[in-house]
């Protein structure tokens, strides 16, 4: 394997801001002209990006090769567990699924697919001066230590320096990194090369006592205090931890209301990101137990990663009434890839790809019909808004297949072929195409279709790209950019 400059971002735990800091570094260190690349070697995320192979990947690893400057490729995160159940998962190797697997079996899964992970690994390490790695979860999970490849397993078995961070917004950073020091093997520890403190809120010297605490009980030194960033909220979030956070907040009343059920398996809900993102438009994510808002003007029925699973969750948390009763107020319907086969008369798992088998019967609102089967379509695609003549791209990401009357009433074209479908009010509508509302030109026609007037006006793309450059303003900062880069290079030498 080639010996190139790399560093491994691990933490102290899940959320604490390690893929916000690879994405910050990777577009802080590209824009001194470094070839960066950015590799996680395990991830778990429902949010997934097609690459221009036809390959899947995590969603936070396409953003973090965007702040690089290159396109996503598969090696990038050579494993994605995408759960299906509360104890199993369809495993994506190089981005290809390849299989569903209880997590039982996986952990013994994991030593099989370490020569995968290398491989991915030595084939960015080809043509790049730097790579910037981001482990999952913590280290310091002592249970899942056999056979690791998303931490201190996969750093020994390429030898890659690491640094740790911890998140002080969450409270108890002090034990969490002295927690984590202790539980690490010696050979763990001695790989070590110092910590980072981030989401920081307040005066930074108040924290000089908690870094001498923690230099006394571990030695590790800080590459810096890393400051709360409210810019992050504006790029898309890893996975549904993050979307916790989000669900059931709500600002003054905007112009459109636009509600979002939170499925159990709800997958790619950064399809909304881009209607967030605009001030006259009140994103509500509704959390289990509450109902979905009387005055939503637009119901978004987002992606699932299990969708018989999570249509029978919808029904039980009562929104399938609630849905139906915003269509006969005249509330407009949107659902996207699982959330558009729920909209559907029938919907059929026969093999059980998603969970069990079965066939059931969908919401009704539209006249088509979905079976589910084995071969997965995986890309990008481009084509027109029929209503609005505005240019649409995304990407395909699906396992399903959809037919019926209503699909002669098509939401869009792409490439020359009808995608989706359409009530014969044009009130309900659904289709396969993921990352729609990132097109600035349709998502303004669409918004204004329902507002009755001019609505929107941000540049979404260029907005991701102007906080992405403040990010990596923000840790030039409060980083020592420089001692990393480094700690990255010794690695060369060793």
């Amino acid at each position: 394997m080639r010996r190139t400059a790399a560093i491994m971002v691990q933490g102290t735990g899940s959320d604490v801001g390690k893929s916000l800091l690879v994405a910050g570094l990777g577009r802080a260190f590209s824009r001194r002209g470094l070839a960066v690349r950015p590799f996680k070697p395990q991830n778990m995320s429902n949010n997934a990006a097609v690459t221009a192979d036809g390959g899947e990947i995590g969603r936070a690893q396409a953003l973090q090769a965007r702040a690089c400057g290159v396109a996503p490729g598969i090696h990038m995160n050579p494993v994605l567990l995408k759960p299906q159940t509360d104890t199993g998962a369809q495993v994506v190797v190089q981005g290809r699924v390849w299989g569903n697997v209880p997590a039982a079996d996986y952990l013994n899964l994991k030593a099989q697919l370490l020569p995968k992970v290398l491989e991915s690994f030595a084939h960015l390490s080809d043509g790049a001066d730097l790579l910037l790695v981001e482990g999952a979860g913590s280290p310091a999970e002592v249970n899942l230590r056999a056979g690791d490849i998303a931490n201190m397993g996969f750093a020994e078995a390429a030898d890659v320096p690491v640094v740790l961070v911890g998140d002080i917004d969450r409270g108890g950073v002090i034990a969490s990194v002295v927690g984590t020091w202790t539980l690490l093997s010696k050979t763990e520890r001695a790989r070590l090369a110092g910590i980072i403190i981030n989401k920081f809120r307040g005066d930074v010297r108040l924290f000089d006592g908690g870094l001498a605490a923690i230099r006394e009980h571990t030695g590790l030194t800080c590459f810096g205090v890393v400051p709360h960033f409210p810019a992050a909220r504006r790029l898309p979030a890893e996975d549904s931890v993050a979307l916790e956070t989000r669900a059931g907040e709500t600002g003054a009343r905007a112009a459109l209301c636009v509600a979002v059920p939170v499925l159990a398996r709800i997958a790619n809900f950064d399809d909304v990101d881009p209607l967030i993102a605009e001030p006259d438009v009140d994103v509500v994510f509704v959390k289990a137990g509450s109902p979905l808002p009387g005055d939503a003007d637009l119901v978004v029925l987002p992606g699932s990663k299990a969708t018989l699973s999570d249509l029978a969750f919808l029904r039980s948390q009562g929104w399938d009434v609630d849905i139906a009763a915003h269509v006969r107020r005249g509330g407009w319907l949107l659902g996207l890839c699982g959330g558009y086969q729920m909209l559907g008369r029938r919907l059929g798992d026969p093999g059980g790809l998603e969970g069990s088998a079965g066939d059931v019967p969908g919401l009704g609102l539209l006249d088509i019909e979905t079976d589910i089967g084995a071969t997965k379509r995986l890309a990008e695609v481009s084509g027109l808004d029929p209503a609005s003549g505005a240019a649409v791209s995304g990407y395909e990401m699906h396992m399903g297949i959809t037919d019926g009357p209503d699909r002669g009433r098509p939401m869009l074209h792409l490439d020359g072929r009808p995608e989706g479908a359409v009530s014969a009010d044009g009130r309900v509508m659904g289709c396969y195409v993921h990352g729609l509302f990132a097109a600035d030109a349709f998502r303004r026609a669409f918004l204004s279709r329902l507002a009755g007037r001019a609505v929107g006006g941000v540049a979404f793309e260029a907005e991701v790209e102007r906080v992405l450059d403040a990010l990596a303003d923000h840790l030039e900062t409060y980083l020592d950019l420089d001692a990393l880069l480094a700690v990255a290079r010794r690695r060369v030498l060793s």
